[in-house]
């Protein structure tokens, strides 16, 4: 079985020394094929390399980490590009995963998670860290439920957002907050099969199927102008 090839992508040179020892030190599936110390550098080592994964730091001088991926994914759009971030709230989160990265986690994971990540990420599927993904949704659930947003939509979308009953708004608005299906049973008073039943109305009724393509749309919503 071929090993994940890895690009590594940190302006600080001790952390992403450190995390090429623990990655090669405890993953046999794994080898990091080379680090870069700013945008600029891990485009030119992606394009000559072909990594299968490249862990990417959001801010570096000379070219930060968001502009170096909507560089990458333009030219190489089958690479997996997870961004590493230091704050569960850093404002560039939402750009990176609108130009493509597949997945965004903390600078302070497990290495044994981080490593299990890579290994997910590398199919496809998208890493999220949960304090990340309840700011992401946040961020776009607030234009959606808000009036004033949903006025400057366009008419496809305001009339998504109008098929959302009150309960259903709940159960998103907790989504938020990166709650799974369990706690918002618990904070709601109902079954956890009922939850489940709002969960996939509510991706119905908005046209998506998993939480990274809602996601994406509440990124969509809260780019819109006037939102």
């Amino acid at each position: 079985m071929a090993r994940i090839r890895v690009l590594l992508v940190d302006d600080q040179k001790l952390f992403v020394d450190s995390l090429r020892i623990v990655l090669e030190s405890r993953s046999d599936d794994m080898e990091v094929i080379g680090v870069a110390l700013n945008g600029v550098e891990a485009i030119e080592i992606a394009e000559r390399l072909h990594p299968d994964v490249v862990l990417m730091d959001v801010r570096m001088p000379v070219m930060d980490g968001v502009e170096a991926t909507r560089r990458l994914m333009a030219t190489r759009p089958d690479t997996k590009i997870v961004m590493l971030t230091t704050y569960d709230d850093d404002e560039y989160v939402g750009d990176a995963m609108k130009y493509g990265a597949a997945g965004y986690l903390l600078k302070s994971i497990p290495p044994s998670e981080l490593a299990a990540s890579i290994r997910v990420a590398a199919t496809g599927t998208i890493q999220i860290s949960p304090g990340v993904a309840g700011k992401l949704l946040r961020e776009g659930a607030e234009a959606l439920l808000a009036r004033d947003a949903t006025r400057h939509l366009p008419e496809d979308i305001r009339e998504l957002c109008a098929t959302l009953t009150a309960r259903e708004r709940e159960v998103l608005s907790l989504l938020t907050k990166a709650y799974d299906n369990h706690q918002i049973a618990e904070v709601l008073g109902i079954a956890d099969q009922t939850v489940k039943n709002h969960v996939h109305t509510i991706y119905e009724k908005l046209y998506v199927s998993n939480r990274m393509q809602l996601i994406r749309l509440m990124n969509r919503i809260s780019g819109t102008p006037g939102g």
